[in-house]
C-alpha cells in the first residue's frame, strides 16, 4: 500500500471522528503561526530536496570518465592487458544491473533518500580507496564499490523526481540531467590537468571523492523520516489546515477525500503486484535504456583512447570526451521538457541516433581531422539517456509503477549492456585497430533506434501488464 496513501486516509479518518469540540480545539491550535511554519518547512525540504538532487546527479558520473581520460596511465600503473581493460569498462553497467535492482527493496525499507545518502557515501569511500588498494583486483573491487552507490541512486532519482515533483517531472528530470552530464564533462575535461598538477594518476581519480563527500550532506535531514512519500501528504495536510475550519466544508471534503484515498489505495494495491515483464513497454524501454548504454559507456570508455591513437594529445583527447559529455548540459534541460509534451517521443529517438550514426563515421574515416565535429555528434547521441529517463517517468501513473519500471528497465538494461566494452577491448586488442570496434558501435545504434521508438508510445505498463 501506497504510504501517502495511507497518510491521506488517516488524516480523512481523524477529520471524520472529530466531535465538535475536538474540531474547535483544532482550530484554535491551527493558527496562523503554526501554518507558516509548516509552510517554511516544506518550502525548506523541498529546496533541500532540490539540492540533493543536482549534487548526487554531478557525482553519477565522474567515477567512470575520470578513469576513461587517464585509461591508458591506469593501464600502465597496474599492468593491464587490452581485454583486462575492457573488462574494466564493463564493470559500470555490471554493477548496476546487480545492485540497482535492490534499490525499490531498500527505498521500501529505508526511504529513497536514506539510501541516496548511503550511496553518495559509498561513491566516496570508493573513489578515495581504489587508487591506493594495489593490484588490479582491488582497484575493480573499490571501483565496484563507488558504482554500487552510482546504481542505487541512478534507480531512485526518478522515483524521487516523480514523488516530490509530480507535476514538473520533465522539467526536474532535465535539470537532473543536464547536473548529470555537467559532473560527466568536468571530470573528462580536469582529471588529466589535475592529476599532472597533483603528480599522477592516482591524486587525479581520488579528488573526486570530495564532490562526492559534498552529496551526502543534504539527505542527511531528509533520512528522519524515512522519506516514505509523507512530504507530499503533510504538503496537503498543511494547506487543508490553512483552509477556514467551516463544519459544512469538514464533512463535504472528509466524504471526498475518503472516496479519493480509497481510490489511491485501491491503485497504490494494484501497482504492488505488477507483473511488469509481461508489458511489451517496459522490455521495449529496457532494451533501449540497455543499447544507449553501451554506446555511453563505450564512449565513455574508450573514445580518448581511439583519438590518442589517431594523434591527438591526451589532453586534448579529455577534452573531446569533455566536449561529447557537456552537449548533454543544455540538450539534457531540453529533451526531456519537449518529450513531456508530446504523446510519441520516438520521432526524438530517431534524430539522436542519426546523429550516432553520423559520429561513428566520422571516428572510422577521419578520427583527427574532424574530432571536434564526431565528438559534438555522439555528444547528442548520448542523450537518449535523459530521454530514457524521462519515458521512464511517463511510461508509468504512479510512484510504484515508475520505482517498478525505473529497476526493471534499469537494471534489465545495464545487463544488456555489459559485453559492449568488453567486446570493443577485445576487438581493439586482437585486430589492433579500431575498425571493428566502431563497425560493432554502429551495428548497435540500429536496434537502439529501433525499440526506442516502441518504447516512447504513448501507452502506460499498468495497462499491459495487468490487463
Amino acid at each position: 500500500m501506497d504510504p501517502m496513501a495511507r497518510e491521506e486516509t488517516r488524516t480523512v479518518e481523524t477529520r471524520t471522528a472529530m466531535t465538535s469540540t475536538e474540531r474547535g480545539t483544532a482550530a484554535a491550535t491551527n493558527t496562523p503561526e503554526t501554518t507558516a511554519g509548516a509552510g517554511r518547512t516544506r518550502a525548506w525540504a523541498t529546496r533541500l530536496v532540490v539540492v540533493g538532487i543536482v549534487l548526487s546527479a554531478l557525482n553519477l558520473r565522474p567515477a567512470i570518465t575520470s578513469l576513461g581520460a587517464l585509461l591508458e596511465e591506469v593501464r600502465d600503473g597496474l599492468g593491464m592487458s587490452g581485454s583486462v581493460a575492457g573488462l574494466l569498462t564493463s564493470v559500470p553497467p555490471l554493477c548496476f544491473a546487480v545492485f540497482g535492482v535492490t534499490a525499490p527493496r531498500l527505498a521500501r525499507r529505508f526511504g529513497p533518500a536514506a539510501v541516496v545518502c548511503a550511496g553518495m557515501a559509498a561513491i566516496t569511500a570508493g573513489l578515495l580507496i581504489r587508487p591506493y588498494v594495489g593490484g588490479t583486483a582491488g582497484f575493480l573491487a573499490a571501483s565496484a564499490l563507488a558504482l554500487m552507490g552510482i546504481a542505487v541512486s541512478n534507480v531512485l532519482m526518478p522515483v524521487i523526481v516523480k514523488r516530490w515533483f509530480p507535476d514538473r517531472v520533465g522539467s526536474m528530470t532535465g535539470l537532473y540531467s543536464m547536473a548529470l552530464a555537467l559532473g560527466t564533462s568536468a571530470a573528462a575535461a580536469v582529471t588529466v590537468p589535475v592529476a599532472n598538477a597533483l603528480g599522477g594518476w592516482r591524486p587525479g581519480l581520488t579528488v573526486w571523492a570530495a564532490l562526492a563527500a559534498a552529496a551526502v550532506l543534504p539527505w542527511l535531514p531528509l533520512t528522519r523520516d524515512h522519506d516514505r512519500g509523507t512530504a507530499p501528504a503533510l504538503s496537503r495536510a498543511g494547506e487543508r489546515r490553512a483552509e477556514p475550519k467551516r463544519e459544512a466544508w469538514i464533512e463535504r471534503e472528509a466524504g471526498a477525500e475518503r472516496g479519493a484515498g480509497a481510490e489511491r489505495e485501491a491503485g497504490a494495491e494494484r501497482h504492488v503486484p505488477l507483473r511488469i515483464a509481461r508489458s511489451g513497454t517496459a522490455w521495449a524501454l529496457a532494451v533501449f535504456f540497455g543499447l544507449q548504454a553501451t554506446a555511453a559507456y563505450i564512449t565513455m570508455g574508450w573514445m580518448p583512447q581511439i583519438f590518442r591513437d589517431a594523434g591527438v594529445p591526451a589532453g586534448t583527447a579529455g577534452v573531446l570526451l569533455a566536449v561529447t559529455m557537456v552537449m548533454g548540459v543544455p540538450l539534457a534541460f531540453v529533451i526531456p521538457r519537449v518529450a513531456a509534451r508530446l504523446p510519441h517521443q520516438g520521432p526524438i529517438v530517431l534524430v539522436l541516433g542519426a546523429c550516432g550514426l553520423a559520429g561513428y563515421a566520422g571516428l572510422y574515416l577521419a578520427p583527427a581531422a574532424g574530432a571536434w565535429a564526431w565528438a559534438l555528434l555522439l555528444g547528442v547521441s548520448n542523450c537518449a539517456f535523459p530521454l530514457a529517463l524521462t519515458m521512464v517517468g511517463m511510461r508509468a501513473r504512479s510512484g510504484p509503477g515508475v520505482a517498478q519500471l525505473s529497476a526493471f528497465a534499469q537494471s534489465t538494461g545495464y545487463l544488456i549492456s555489459i559485453p559492449g566494452p568488453l567486446l570493443v577491448g577485445v576487438l581493439y586488442q586482437h585486430s589492433g585497430g579500431w575498425g571493428l570496434p566502431i563497425a560493432l558501435m554502429t551495428g548497435l545504434m540500429l536496434p537502439q533506434m529501433a525499440v526506442g521508438f516502441l518504447a516512447g508510445r504513448d501507452r502506460t505498463v499498468e495497462d499491459e501488464a495487468n490487463g
